[in-house]
């Protein structure tokens, strides 16, 4: 197991874990009464929302860019 290897399980494992962390916009009532209220479901990001939104896209980006370069070597 190369060092290569070691971060790409390092993030994976981030990423993971930021995604489990981030609150579900979906609500279970919805899916089973039907009803779905677009009321608050446009608003921005804010504080610890966006922080794991970037966190996310930042930790993707790397682990697929990781995933390349040890598919190239």
């Amino acid at each position: 197991m190369g060092v290569l290897d070691i971060f790409i399980l390092i993030f994976a494992i981030l990423l993971i874990i930021i995604v489990m962390m981030q609150e579900s916009k979906d609500n279970i009532n919805d899916a089973f009464s039907g009803q779905k209220t677009e009321l608050f479901k446009n608003q921005k990001a804010r504080g610890v929302e966006l922080f794991f939104q970037r966190a996310t896209a930042i930790l993707a980006i790397a682990f697929i860019v990781l995933i390349i370069v040890s598919a190239m070597l």
